[in-house]
């Protein structure tokens, strides 16, 4: 199959495989107490001083697997996790113009304790949302670690993600509740295999990764009037904030009391494509790949080898 309508740009390093379990499972501990019917608005975080801090390095790589959205399955997903200041790292998942959602994980103070907080979100459809989640449960073993973050304003009640690692596998669930307005349920689970991890390594080694201190500072929590507050209460139920209308993922973040806005994540660059088209395609839709080895040989052909070395979901 020739290429006429791909374009890719990469920067090359080998690959593996990936081999995933189908079946969605609960991968908390065996040890976890069963999640009770009401889920808990508490936020305790953890003190990274004492466990958990390793969580930042378990991150880092090239994640590659199958992800399930709510009914949706992807049976190819990436996360590409990589360090952006000395304690920080983010996983860009959708990019471009259509959204660009990240998942960052930092080191901050929060409720007086030295610990690992998570920021989600970005623009999608012409709506800007980002919420933040804390780091409230940690449980190792030699073979396995696994992480919890829930909200830092709602707890489980509003929403919450795991991971669990074990050796080069990631199982990485999400549950949501509507930002409050319903009970939480699982809206998705990514299991992948650590594909490579040289680039996260390269860039670790730039940025002094990772180190325990703050990479923004949430002592003092979060601006109360800034929060999205659901309509018909009055109070906030997560730590969420949002704004939709004209304009792009720079205007609306600040539009929407964001304390912590892409603008701020240090490392992170941007690129523009201008596309001159044949006419022959004037009026098809392009996909952009950003891979580590090329995606199609000299001639313009698929190299089929290289697919699992595409870096984000297109």
């Amino acid at each position: 199959m020739k290429m006429n309508k791909l374009i890719t740009i990469f920067c090359g390093v080998a690959l593996l495989g990936v081999a995933c379990d189908k079946e969605i499972r609960n991968i908390a501990p065996q040890t976890a107490k069963p999640i009770q019917q009401e889920f808990s608005r508490e936020v305790n975080p953890v003190n990274i001083n004492d466990e958990g801090f390793e969580l930042l390095e378990n991150l880092q790589g090239h994640w590659v697997g199958e992800n399930l959205v709510m009914a949706d399955n992807y049976e190819w997903f990436s996360f590409d996790y990589r360090p952006i200041s000395e304690s920080h790292i983010h996983g860009l998942f959708e990019g471009g113009t259509m959204g660009n959602l990240l998942t960052s994980f930092f080191v901050t103070d929060f409720k007086n304790t030295r610990t690992i907080m998570a920021r989600n979100g970005g623009l999608l459809n012409g709506i800007y949302r980002c919420s933040y989640f804390v780091l409230d449960s940690v449980s190792t073993t030699n073979t396995e670690s696994f992480y919890r973050l829930v909200d830092a304003v709602g707890g489980q009640r509003a929403m919450w993600m795991e991971l669990k690692f074990t050796q080069d596998s990631l199982y990485f669930n999400a549950y949501t509740s509507r930002l409050g307005l319903l009970e939480p349920t699982r809206h998705m689970t990514f299991k992948a295999v650590n594909e490579d991890i040289s680039m996260a390594q390269a860039a670790a080694t730039t940025v002094q990764f990772p180190q325990n201190i703050p990479a923004w500072d949430f002592s003092n929590g979060f601006v109360q009037q800034n929060l999205y507050v659901n309509s018909g209460v009055d109070t906030a139920s997560s730590a969420t904030f949002l704004s939709q209308g004209a304009g792009d993922v720079f205007s609306l973040s600040v539009q929407s009391g964001d304390p912590f806005t892409i603008a701020d994540h240090p490392y992170i660059g941007m690129l523009q494509v201008d596309v001159t088209r044949n006419p022959l395609i004037q009026n098809e839709n392009l996909l952009i790949y950003l891979s580590r080895d090329p995606l199609t040989d000299n001639s313009g052909y698929f190299d089929v080898n290289n697919f699992n070395s595409i870096l984000l979901f297109p």
